[in-house]
């Protein structure tokens, strides 16, 4: 996967790790939505303040693990959109360490926009479609 234009930093934790000294294949899931809530924030889709606001749900998430991770390993995600649906969105993640570029997962989840008020789907925004669209230079 290359061509991203949206990375993430994250900071390893010593709570991330597991007994073997590499972090948990679970701790990779929050590495992801770090990624996600850093990449509504830049594009401007949400604040940050109000969760009932935030807009997607996740439907579906696959990850595939490269590498271990260890303590004190620069970390970076990067996530695209490499397209738009009605009412959902795919996006795209490299895990990696931020000095070599080697990775350490690849990944994909499925969101859905979401009206938690109303606990329905939703059409994607017309905001966010442009605002997505514009930022990855995909069809809207």
């Amino acid at each position: 996967m290359s061509d991203f234009r949206f990375y993430q930093d994250v900071a390893v934790r010593y709570g991330d790790l597991d007994p073997q000294g590499h972090v948990n294949n679970a701790v990779y899931l929050t590495y992801l939505e770090h990624a996600r809530v850093g990449y509504l924030q830049a594009l401007g889709l949400w604040d940050g303040h109000s969760f009932s606001e935030i807009g997607i749900i996740i439907a579906e998430i696959r990850i595939t693990y490269k590498a271990p991770i260890l303590l004190g390993e620069p970390v970076r995600v990067g996530l695209r959109v490499p397209r738009l649906g009605n009412k959902s969105f795919v996006m795209q993640y490299r895990v990696e360490n931020r000095r070599t570029g080697a990775p350490a997962a690849v990944a994909e989840s499925v969101q859905v926009t979401y009206d938690y008020h109303r606990r329905a789907t939703i059409p994607i925004p017309a905001a966010w479609r442009q605002a997505i669209a514009a930022f990855e230079e995909i069809a809207g």
